[in-house]
């Protein structure tokens, strides 16, 4: 049996939780033209999604919120990270005329949360680009789409920007658009590796005049409010300590995770990149007014979504030169001998990209404020778990957060600036093409009993840990 340490959560750390607007809330009230990119996507590729689950009914959030913040309540979160869906919270998109209906409900949800004394940590687009912004422009690849998401943002903080303290841009910005355009992995398949590019710098720049608007109506100096973004770095490991694949760690590095944190964070992109863009023939459309724009209007902090590590290698086969550039002209991925998986996600599980996203955060990126805004483990069949109460024994996702919470406590106790941690996800919701398959959740979502609610023995877990602060790990002789 393995030892256990117990180990201190600071104080003041944030102990909450997230989900996101369309895989939660489902379609009730939409209007026909309110579809977004997901709503889309799941019309034109419904075979894809998992026992054909999509947002159309998703959690009932819509109707169902005080009954899962009665649940936050319980459980104690101090934070719920969540979206307004951009594409109903308008019904005009051109002239960002608000859907009074979606707004009233995105009010009575930010007003629940504050009375039950939650604090509402609200994103501006996670994947809910309004669909007919894709079609009619191009969605991110049109310049003239960051000029109406200012309007919609512009038309969000003066509704809500008395009560909301936490403002992001987005969530992920690099995963649609990668999947999509890049990989072309997913609807509507189009491999363009410009385009995804162009989609790299426009959501850059939106943000960046995000962070210019937020200025300007003074939200900081007034309600103590922050605006940042959630961004998904993949930290990359090397397969070995030669000098080829250093390099090709470094390459991925350049195009998947410095891309958005360099500019948002350092107000700049690195020079190498564009030198690399132009040798390939992918450069976006830019010009030296919009790149001071985004040196002007570096984010107040940023959210960090963290759950496993990318290990690559030099490539050992030659790049086809008959196929669109793509970053991997530089590496391929590397398989780990015994490594340890989640075998229902195909995803690696090594805690310790915790500790090193965290150091360099400090080292690199000025020590900046900034918090695990999504982590968690997504298992199927958890039904197979319960217990004779009906409660879902997931002590493997207790184990799974305990081990992540070591690895940032021994950063945070080296002057790591990270003030808390989001559990992805507050209950289990739709995901993109997996459906329901994996939870994610500290509630249960039952699909067979009218979507009812029930909390999971990580729940009971993860309120213990907000109220004693502290926790057990596993002792491996890490923290020091």
């Amino acid at each position: 049996m393995n030892e256990t340490i117990n180990l201190q959560l600071p104080t003041d750390f944030i102990l909450g939780a997230a989900m996101s607007a369309w895989q939660t809330e489902g379609w009730a009230g939409k209007k026909d033209f309110q579809d977004s990119y997901l709503d889309s996507w799941y019309k034109n590729n419904k075979h894809v999604w998992h026992n054909g689950y999509g947002p159309g009914i998703a959690t009932d959030f819509y109707h169902r919120y005080q009954e899962d913040i009665s649940y936050m309540k319980e459980i104690g979160l101090t934070h719920f990270r969540t979206s307004i869906n951009w594409s109903r919270f308008l019904i005009d998109y051109e002239n960002a005329v608000v859907d009074e209906t979606y707004a009233k409900h995105i009010d009575n949800m930010i007003d629940e949360l504050i009375a039950n004394h939650i604090e509402p940590m609200i994103c501006l687009e996670h994947y809910e680009l309004p669909a007919i912004l894709l079609e009619k422009y191009g969605g991110w690849e049109s310049k003239h789409v960051i000029h109406l998401f200012i309007k919609y943002a512009e038309k969000v903080f003066a509704r809500y920007g008395d009560r909301v303290k936490h403002w992001f841009t987005f969530n992920e910005p690099i995963v649609v658009q990668t999947r999509v355009y890049l990989d072309a992995i997913r609807w509507p398949f189009e491999q363009n590796t410009k385009k995804w590019m162009q989609w790299n710098y426009n959501k850059v720049l939106a943000t960046a005049k995000a962070v210019k608007l937020f200025k300007q109506l003074k939200l900081k100096e007034n309600h103590g409010a922050k605006i940042g973004v959630i961004l998904n770095p993949e930290v990359t490991y090397a397969r070995s300590t030669a000098r080829h694949d250093q390099e090709a760690a470094r390459m991925y590095d350049l195009f998947f995770n410095r891309i958005f944190l360099d500019p948002s964070i350092k107000g700049e992109y690195p020079a190498e990149l564009f030198e690399l863009m132009e040798a390939h023939g992918v450069t976006f459309d830019y010009i030296k007014e919009e790149l001071q724009v985004i040196k002007e209007n570096t984010i107040d902090y940023v959210g960090i979504n963290l759950y496993f590590p990318h290990r690559v290698k030099a490539r050992s086969t030659a790049w086809n030169d008959h196929i669109p550039f793509h970053p991997a002209y530089y590496y391929e991925k590397h398989e780990l001998a015994g490594k340890k998986m989640n075998p229902y996600r195909g995803w690696e599980i090594y805690p310790q990209i915790m500790y090193d996203m965290a150091i360099r955060m400090k080292e690199e990126y000025g020590n900046i404020e900034w918090f695990v805004a999504e982590n968690g483990m997504g298992v199927e069949g958890e039904e197979r778990f319960k217990n004779e109460d009906g409660i879902i024994q997931d002590d493997y996702r207790i184990e799974f957060i305990s081990e992540h919470l070591k690895w940032l406590m021994k950063a945070i106790v080296q002057g790591v600036n990270c003030t808390g941690y989001m559990l992805w996800a507050f209950s289990d919701n739709v995901s993109p093409m997996n459906a329901f398959k994996n939870r994610y959740g500290l509630v249960e979502i039952d699909l067979e009993a009218n979507r009812n609610r029930r909390l999971k023995k990580s729940a009971y877990w993860f309120k213990n840990l907000i109220e004693e602060r502290n926790f057990e790990a596993i002792n491996d002789d890490m923290v020091k």
